[in-house]
């Protein structure tokens, strides 16, 4: 057993920290098998000695986001003791970690794990990143906030998201309606996001001026794509000639995000998914970055997780019985 106390300065930060009736440090105890006492600004934990430590991690993330102004609740605690409990070896990337924080016009956004931290150092570094790994993740939710951050702040005309229309085929005619009709439902995730980031009038009013444009990947060929933030969502159902396409509209001053999950393949058997074409021709050149997100990393319902790790042990097993 371990015990460890500090003491944290801003009354008013520490009543936000540990929140009404304790309720926060009760979840940082109930996450980590740990003691939580609070007098004033004194805080001791008692626990194993990892635990301990990872705890009082948890608390400091939570303190400098308090800080910042984020109001702290039952999402930022888990995501604090999800960073607490992440493999960072130094201080100074703990400090860059927690010192992102994307601003948009409805909500702070900031990451919830290290993966995240560093998706997002990658795309502030990079003209082309890569996020794999399963739903849930926040990758295209954390590419969509830098996107409309940067917009905010001028450093890009226009948002271009994009997905296939339909999984592989972009076939959409026995669907009903207009085309605006058939592809609306495939492009929904790509409006929600918006929607949580920027006030309704201002996403309908930048999407009439084109300043943000959601298309199915179809409409991207024949375009050079500058100033921009281009983000492809559901890239595992590109072919490799459209994934080629998409890539090389690429323009001066612009930033390209490609997004997929290469276990949700839906292209049919023999096709190559372009989105493994893609990692495996440009594995070698510079500017370009992936970074890779597991189960652990989901930031839904904790079930998601969970169903996500049972999926994934068993995609293991068959491999290894192959």
């Amino acid at each position: 057993m371990a015990e460890i106390g500090f003491e944290l300065f801003n009354n008013q930060l520490v009543q936000q920290l540990v929140g009404e009736a304790d309720a926060n440090l009760r979840l940082i105890e109930k996450m980590l098998n740990v003691e939580i006492l609070s007098f004033g600004n004194q805080i001791t934990i008692k626990g194993a000695s990892s635990d301990v430590e990872n705890a009082k991690s948890a608390l400091e993330i939570l303190y400098h986001k308090a800080s910042k102004g984020i109001d702290i609740g039952e999402q930022e605690v888990k995501a604090a003791v999800r960073m607490s409990g992440d493999n960072v070896h130094s201080e100074s990337e703990k400090q860059e970690m927690n010192d992102i924080v994307l601003k948009t016009k409805k909500r702070y956004i900031y990451p919830r794990s290290a993966t995240q931290a560093k998706y997002i150092q990658e795309m502030m570094k990079n003209e082309l990143v890569f996020g794999l790994g399963p739903a849930g993740t926040g990758k295209t939710y954390l590419a969509v906030a830098l996107a409309v951050s940067m917009m905010l702040e001028g450093a890009i005309d226009k948002i271009i998201l994009s997905r296939p229309a339909v999984e592989a085929g972009e076939n959409l005619g026995f669907l009903p309606g207009d085309l605006k009709e058939k592809v609306d439902p495939y492009l929904r995730p790509l409006y929600d996001a918006l929607y949580e980031m920027l006030p309704a009038e201002m996403v309908d009013k930048k999407l009439a001026l084109g300043e943000i444009e959601i298309a199915p990947l179809a409409f991207m060929r024949g375009r050079t794509l500058s100033n921009s933030f281009i983000i492809l969502d559901e890239a595992q159902n590109t072919t490799p000639m459209q994934m080629k396409m998409f890539l090389t509209r690429l323009g001066e001053n612009s930033r390209m995000v490609v997004n997929g999950d290469l276990s949700q393949v839906d292209l049919p058997h023999g096709v190559v998914s372009g989105l493994r074409d893609a990692l495996d021709t440009l594995r070698q050149v510079e500017s370009i970055s992936s970074v890779t997100f597991t189960a652990s990393d989901v930031v839904r319902h904790g079930l998601v997780a969970k169903i996500v790790q049972a999926y994934e042990k068993r995609s293991k097993g068959r491999a290894e019985n192959d």
